[in-house]
């Protein structure tokens, strides 16, 4: 029997780690211009791909990864490699140009629910390895029905933020969008490079041991 006290520090845990209030601005910037419709598809899409793939690393976990070959700290690079581009693209506001372009076709506007948001903001490598681990924190089924329940709570806490942008951007305005967007963009590169230095870290290639 899984206590209570433990369930919550997990819960924390992987609410920390996905973050969904700072999710929050950096998805109105990523839909900026579209309609609730579209956002609340984006969200419903965006939440559900990364619930699966949380869910299928909780269930396969780390053999899943020596399986393919690829280690946790591959992962980082890569993810921190992603972030950057995306970082790269609302520093420029090349993202918001490409939508005004094809204002007229809504089918294809960028679609942000896949990347970045599903992945790796939402399912990135740091709760990718906090299910691992809160699915192995017990033994047999316990541990895996954990990891799965605290993915789906903090998974509905962050459609939840998402279902606010709206009214958020109509409080910003397209200033106050255009400005956090370039902010988040700042911040988005800032943890992508911290996403692939913590890689070489694991990789011990920054002479510093791994923590």
């Amino acid at each position: 029997m899984i206590d209570t006290a433990f369930f919550i520090t997990s819960f924390v845990t992987l609410f920390v780690i996905i973050d969904p209030i700072g999710l929050t601005p950096l998805f109105v910037a990523l839909t900026q211009g579209m309609s609730v419709k579209q956002r609340r598809a984006i969200a419903i899409r965006a939440t559900l791909v990364s619930a699966g793939i949380l869910a299928l690393f909780a269930i396969f976990g780390e053999a899943l990864l020596g399986f393919t070959g690829i280690s946790m700290a591959a992962f980082k690079i890569a993810g921190g490699i992603l972030l950057l581009l995306t970082a790269l693209d609302m520093l420029f506001q090349r993202r918001a140009k490409r939508r005004e372009d094809t204002a007229e076709e809504d089918d294809d506007l960028d679609d942000p629910s896949v990347f970045p948001l599903a992945i790796p903001l939402i399912a990135g490598p740091g709760s990718i390895a906090t299910v691992i681990l809160l699915a192995g924190a017990h033994s047999g089924f316990s541990g895996l029905g954990l990891s799965l329940a605290v993915m789906v709570l903090v998974l509905l806490v962050t459609f939840i933020f998402f279902e606010a942008a709206t009214p958020l951007e109509r409080l910003l305005g397209k200033t106050g969008i255009n400005v956090v967007s370039r902010l988040l963009g700042m911040l988005l590169a800032a943890l992508a490079v911290q996403f692939m230095l913590n890689g070489l870290q694991d990789f011990g290639l920054l002479g510093i041991a791994p923590t």
